[in-house]
């Protein structure tokens, strides 16, 4: 190995961020426990680092003990689950990514106006079912340009199209193309649902592979967007990996490679790529790590007020 190339941007976005800024904040002021609703991020070291200050995970609601707090993760909820947190008299913490609620509201506005949606995204993904659920009988999901090719839906005089703000750039534009031509009358959103720290990482290690002979990503293999990056690396020709701990480093990846390119998914923790790079460099200190920055962020989303006040207050 001649040289570590770290993809610019890469990690944590700012819906990350932003959910877990939200639970620091509900344990300020609720204390523990306190229950999330699914991962609050689909990174084990995340989850594990909240639960040592005692959080507990849960999948259903049914599972809160009536009159505590609940966080709804990154991902977002259905309003059957809403609806569950007020029967249990929860006291409901809205940790949602804004571009996914953004996904929502769309969701929201075309079922108001009567219209049938496609919904593109993974089948049994926590965002995709809680998106479905605003409009549970009048949307269907596509994954793939064959399910779009495949779809056998009445005709409807208003039909439109949102997507899961998670998945490959590429495939969503291939999948929208065959759903545009078989559906002409089609409406899309003004912007689409792909999310912006998901479009920079895809197209940042595009370029990671091309100036890479091994790729790696540091994720979670329950994250979508860490999955996809290791896809959009090897679409390019480059031997890929997505690891989540430094115990999955292969000693070959030492000697076997002259450039190693870095990326990590959208929820996961720069000490997690620290410490893949130290595996890698094995204490070595004549090895470069160079960066390769193709976009710059600075988006950033605040807590609501009474959150950030109730903390302070404490």
């Amino acid at each position: 190995m001649d040289r570590i190339l770290l993809a610019a941007p890469r990690g944590f976005c700012a819906g990350v961020a932003y959910a877990i800024e939200i639970v620091d904040l509900a344990l300020k002021v609720y204390g523990a426990p306190l229950y999330v609703r699914h991962a609050i991020v689909h990174n084990e070291w995340v989850v594990k680092n909240f639960e040592s200050q005692g959080v507990i995970f849960v999948e259903e609601i049914a599972d809160i003990p009536v009159g505590s707090t609940v966080v709804f993760s990154a991902h977002g909820v259905s309003p059957e689950v809403r609806q569950q947190s007020r029967e249990r008299n929860l006291k409901m913490v809205d940790a949602t990514c804004p571009l996914v609620t953004k996904v929502h509201n769309e969701a929201k506005h075309y079922a108001a106006k009567d219209f049938f949606m496609i919904y593109i995204g993974h089948r049994g993904h926590v965002e995709a079912e809680g998106t479905m659920g605003e409009a549970p009988d009048r949307m269907v999901l596509v994954e793939t340009p064959q399910d779009a090719e495949e779809l056998d839906i009445p005709h409807y005089p208003h039909l439109a199209v949102l997507s899961q703000t998670t998945l490959s750039v590429d495939e969503v534009m291939a999948t929208m193309a065959v759903l545009e031509r078989r559906f002409p009358h089609l409406q899309k959103p003004a912007k689409g649902d792909i999310c912006y720290a998901t479009t920079n990482r895809q197209m940042a290690i595009r370029e990671l592979a091309k100036e890479s002979d091994l790729v790696l990503v540091v994720g979670s293999t329950t994250s979508s967007n860490s999955n996809r990056l290791r896809e959009v690396a090897e679409q390019y020709g480059t031997e890929s990996y997505l690891l989540s701990s430094v115990d999955e480093v292969r000693p070959e990846w030492r000697t076997n490679y002259k450039t190693v390119g870095i990326s990590s998914g959208a929820s996961t923790p720069e000490v997690l790529v620290e410490d893949i790079i130290g595996a890698l460099l094995d204490g070595r200190t004549n090895i470069p790590v160079d960066i390769l920055e193709t976009i710059k962020e600075d988006v950033a989303f605040k807590p609501n007020r009474e959150l950030l006040e109730l903390a302070q207050a404490k």
